[in-house]
């Protein structure tokens, strides 16, 4: 196997440089065409770095859940899960964070990278209450830069393609997983079977 060890090797792989278009696209603030992409997406990877190592995370809500609190600053509310907090845990002990934004039926990806803080601020929580349930933090992101992604991974993935869409039977369902790994400890039929409704009640 042959391994690249120096940035000289790596880049004169990746030859020609960059052109204009693939760094141009860079803003260190919210820019009104960059506010539109954010406002359109329901959906963002959000990636933390800690001591255990690096972690990436889904988030998802309504168009625009992440909001523009200023041209500097992003925020993303905590929404329920599984309270393995592993995003959060980084967080708190480095604040280093990106965002990868997808917005359905577009080939245009998003990305904002910067550091951040986790608030409790009642007043914020209570602002991004659905249903009347706030979340119990919200992930406040310095930015340091923004860019739109090149969409040739949405195109060559034909990731919006109903043809090319995965029949759920096809795959191994989370009870089927948690019952291998538990030895029918955990999960199996009854776990797929109670999920639809346990998520409904705990979606907020």
């Amino acid at each position: 196997m042959t391994t690249i060890r120096t940035i000289e090797e790596l880049e004169a792989l990746y030859t020609p440089a960059p052109v204009a278009a693939s760094t141009v696209k860079v803003a260190h603030r919210m820019t009104p065409h960059y506010r539109r992409l954010i406002e359109a997406s329901p959906f963002a990877a959000l990636a933390t770095i800690g001591p255990e190592g690096i972690d990436c995370s889904p988030r998802g809500d309504h168009p625009g859940f992440v909001r523009i609190h200023d041209d500097t600053t992003l925020m993303m509310p905590d929404r329920r899960g599984n309270n393995r907090i592993d995003s959060l845990r980084n967080i708190v002990r480095d604040p280093r964070v990106a965002f990868l934004f997808l917005l359905p039926g577009s080939g245009t990806t998003f990305r904002a990278n910067g550091r951040a803080h986790l608030s409790t601020d009642p007043d914020l929580l209570e602002s991004f209450a659905v249903d009347g349930k706030p979340p119990r933090s919200v992930i406040v992101m310095a930015i340091d830069e923004l860019y739109f992604q090149c969409a040739r991974a949405i195109i060559r993935s034909e990731l919006w393609n109903p043809a090319r869409h995965i029949d759920p039977k096809a795959l191994p369902t989370p009870g089927d997983i948690l019952a291998a790994m538990t030895d029918n400890q955990v999960g199996g039929q009854t776990y797929d079977q109670a999920w639809p409704e346990r998520a409904k009640q705990t979606m907020w």
